[in-house]
């Protein structure tokens, strides 16, 4: 079953990609300039830590 909005994303996903020639570097950056420029607070939490589990 196909869902219209998930295949619309990712085609948006795609598209954006592209622009890029698919460079992940260059993609992130790209997103970074527009999180900076579309004024919402960005909210950066620091990693969880992995609780190691005790040796039985």
């Amino acid at each position: 079953m196909r869902d219209p909005i998930v295949e619309e994303i990712r085609k948006i996903r795609d598209s954006h990609a592209a622009r890029f020639q698919f460079d992940l570097h260059a993609i992130c950056e790209d997103l970074r300039k527009k999180e900076k420029m579309c004024g919402h607070p960005i909210v950066s939490l620091p990693p969880k830590r992995i609780l190691k589990k005790p040796v039985e």
